[in-house]
């Protein structure tokens, strides 16, 4: 039995007991704590709050579910000097992420062009399982530039402009990034799939600006009621997952699992040289994923240039979900540098902060909330509440309430089709599967999930996204 008490509207505290190093935290409503007390993810949240070096709490977001060892939707900071670094932290596909980019482009503008765009889109952007890229990267030193350099290596080579990069997380390369500490099998799985979507949850929309709750910050985002925007959602492929998987492996040979409550918490001490190595390899992955869904970004203007006469689009930013990051907060009234595990959860910082974006500075970085397919999305706007309550961070998605294998057994994908379409939303997907397995109702009502974060303070509403077409992982 978890204690765990409620202290407030949609925060909840398991109380630090037994080997906890900290208290838990969990931001949910009472409709969202029903579903994720359908499996173990408070569990997890106490199991993390048992690593050493583990700082303020161990939190939730209110789309977590159950995952590898951290919860996904779990964020927890750790001490440098006695903290440390788990994959299981960061999650398998390293800097799963979202790009948004606005374009110039309203509705109307579409009216006529639908089918056209959306197989357009579907021809030109590789998805699916194992699907290779028409990107070839010339062997194993121009990878490297890649994933040390990030997007900044492709600009230089014409793929996009320098605005691309600079309205990026990080602006799209993590510095500590060190080819050195990535395997072989690593890079082979890597090297033919950048530019490409995968499977799974991934996917690529054409949206509209449904609503707008903040003007004075969509004048800054630029973003108005009735504009089209494009988010591309993926991360880093199989070169990512081997990265993960190389990694767990080392840790739990070198330090095993004995003091853990669970063996996925596999871990190195941050300043130890498993721990250096990881980081580097897993910021090597980091820039693979916004090299990708930078590269998805220039062939999506391409489509759109080739249909549309005076075509503009630009990137309104691009934020990873799945990493760690050392970044400063106030702890205890000092200003002190920690490691941040983020997996599934968005960075959400508030104004002034100079890791957001110059043109955003003022008004905080914007914060990109995917929803289920056919549902909406939101973005919103980070906060300083986020950096005092969350080490910066918010939701990432809807988050799912029933497991694909549970959404094929039960979910017919060519009858979700139908139903998106009578809904006025077109998809292009491989499989029926894939559709089954990303059907609305398996993940929880984005409403809600962005309902808490923008109550509590930790994110706040700017616009609302409604699909307009969608092109399936």
């Amino acid at each position: 039995m978890i204690n765990m008490k409620k202290i407030s509207k949609n925060v909840y505290e398991i109380e630090k007991e037994g080997k906890m190093n900290v208290p838990g935290r969990l931001y949910a409503s009472e409709k969202i704590l029903k579903d994720i007390q359908k499996d173990k993810t408070i569990e997890q949240i106490k199991n993390v709050a048992m690593l050493p070096g583990i700082i303020g709490y161990s939190s939730a977001m209110p789309d977590a579910h159950f995952g590898y060892g951290f919860p996904i939707g779990g964020v927890a900071a750790f001490d440098l000097d006695k903290g440390i670094v788990s994959p299981g932290g960061v999650g398998f596909d390293i800097n799963c992420g979202i790009r948004v980019l606005k374009t110039n482009l309203k509705l109307k503008d579409l009216k006529g062009k639908e089918k056209e765009l959306l197989d357009s889109l579907n021809r030109k952007i590789p998805s699916g399982v194992g699907r290779g890229s028409p990107f070839q990267i010339k062997g194993k030193k121009e990878f490297k530039e890649i994933v040390e350099n990030g997007i900044e290596y492709l600009v230089e080579k014409g793929y996009g402009v320098e605005d691309d990069y600079l309205n990026v997380d990080e602006e799209g390369c993590l510095k500590n990034a060190d080819f050195s500490k990535v395997s072989e099998r690593a890079l082979k799985r890597g090297i033919g799939q950048l530019g490409t979507l995968g499977a799974g949850n991934h996917f690529l929309e054409v949206q509209v600006v449904d609503e707008v709750f903040d003007k004075k910050v969509a004048k800054v985002f630029g973003l108005e009621k009735g504009q089209i925007l494009i988010m591309i959602h993926c991360g880093s492929r199989g070169f990512g997952h081997q990265v993960a998987s190389d990694y767990i492996k080392l840790m739990d040979e070198k330090y095993g699992a004995k003091n853990l409550p669970d063996r996925q918490l596999v871990n190195a001490p941050i300043k130890s040289k498993l721990g250096k190595d990881y980081l580097g390899a897993m910021s090597c992955a980091a820039n693979f994923a916004f090299a990708n869904r930078h590269l998805i970004g220039v062939w999506v203007k391409e489509v759109f240039e080739g249909l549309f006469s005076k075509f503009k689009v630009d990137t309104l930013y691009d934020v990873c979900h799945n990493v760690a990051k050392v970044e400063k907060y106030k702890v205890d009234d000092n200003l002190i540098d920690v490691c941040v595990h983020r997996k599934g959860a968005t960075r959400s910082f508030g104004p002034g902060r100079k890791e957001v974006p110059l043109v955003y500075r003022k008004v905080g970085q914007p914060v990109l909330i995917p929803g289920s397919m056919g549902t909406a999305s939101y973005i919103l706007v980070g906060t300083k509440k986020a950096e005092e309550l969350t080490f910066g961070s918010t939701a990432h998605g809807a988050g799912r309430v029933m497991s694909r294998m549970a959404a094929i057994r039960n979910i017919d994908g060519k009858k979700v089709k139908k139903r998106l379409e009578r809904e006025g939303i077109m998809v292009r997907s491989g499989s029926s599967k894939s559709l089954a397995e990303e059907a609305p109702e398996v993940y929880k009502d984005v409403e809600d999930v962005v309902g808490v974060v923008h109550d509590l303070g930790l994110s706040k509403k700017v616009v609302r996204l409604k699909p307009v077409l969608v092109v399936k992982g």
